[in-house]
């Protein structure tokens, strides 16, 4: 296990490598150029200039790209250009905001759909299937920032029962309920489509463990259904489920980016908007490269989660 881990590990340097490459061609293909450079339509077009010497955007995009890998290699993500802050520093500020988003709709698709799943698999063709499955395809159909503003509208501006967006209350004292009211919406709306996906996947896979030889042979013995079902069955079940899991990972990160800017929640994904319109090139790397360890993590959790739940798997 360990070997492979460390095998994992290595291949992640030439993919994060070749994602960065990628990356960084397809920001400065963009048309545009970083928005601090317009803020004042008084500056005389020399200053201009010069501020785009300064921040060494008339180099080529090759030499760009040696020197940002060169400070990235020394744990430096450069500077932001309209915030005038280290890179790092911004991010580490706002990532328990989105960790604690992702973390909580992560808990919340995995406590509703797995059990969903199971109940759609072991009640086959029934009117109860057939209503997990119409709500999975309504979930994974219903785009994020649009249910996101009809639960705003509904909850928050008609009935009034949750804030309309931000992280908590302005101007009052830390409170759990009131982190809770700002966190539900947000939270729900983001594990709505992951909450539909993993539905259908335990429901396929409880499918195939349930008719399973050693499936039968504990209930030939006389064990009631619901250990069989959940003891016998869901361990089982679960390896494929544990690869969507990794897969949630990086659609999280896409969907939190959505999610925070409609509910104005402060994270790294409406960081990540906000940078992007106004061109802030170190913060769109920073936050692309982070996406892209956290995806190849995701993917390494899962390999060792199979071993975990199947003691047949070997590396």
């Amino acid at each position: 296990m360990i070997s492979y881990i460390i095998k994992r590990v290595i291949m992640m340097i030439p993919i994060l490598f070749g994602i960065s490459v990628l990356s960084f061609a397809i920001m400065y293909a963009a048309p545009g150029k970083p928005a601090i450079l317009n803020l004042d339509p008084e500056i005389s077009p020399e200053v201009r200039e010069a501020q785009i010497e300064r921040l060494g955007l008339n180099d080529p995009i090759p030499v760009q790209y040696v020197r940002w890998l060169g400070n990235v290699a020394q744990g430096d993500f450069g500077t932001s250009y309209t915030r005038k802050m280290p890179v790092t520093d911004m991010i580490l500020d706002r990532l328990p905001n989105t960790i604690l988003l992702m973390a909580s709709s992560l808990f919340l698709a995995a406590i509703v759909a797995i059990p969903f799943g199971v109940i759609s698999a072991t009640r086959q063709y029934s009117m109860t299937d057939y209503g997990v499955t119409v709500g999975s395809f309504l979930g994974l159909a219903t785009p994020n920032f649009w249910l996101g503003i009809m639960l705003i509208m509904l909850f928050s501006v008609q009935l009034g029962w949750t804030p309309v967006g931000g992280i908590s209350t302005i101007g009052a004292d830390f409170s759990l309920i009131d982190r809770l009211k700002h966190l539900i919406l947000p939270a729900f709306v983001l594990a709505t489509a992951d909450m539909a996906g993993l539905t259908r996947y335990t429901r396929s896979s409880m499918l195939e463990v349930i008719n399973q030889d050693y499936i039968r042979t504990a209930r030939a013995k006389g064990f009631r259904e619901r250990r069989v079902v959940y003891k016998h069955g869901l361990r089982n079940g679960l390896i494929p489920v544990i690869t969507m899991f990794g897969l949630m990972l990086p659609t999280m990160i896409g969907g939190s980016a959505i999610v925070e800017s409609v509910f104005n929640w402060p994270g790294i994904g409406k960081m990540f908007i906000d940078a992007t319109f106004q061109r802030d090139y170190p913060v769109i790397m920073a936050i692309t490269m982070f996406g892209a360890v956290l995806t190849v993590i995701g993917n390494l959790i899962a390999d060792i989660l199979y071993a975990v739940l199947d003691p047949r798997i070997e590396y």
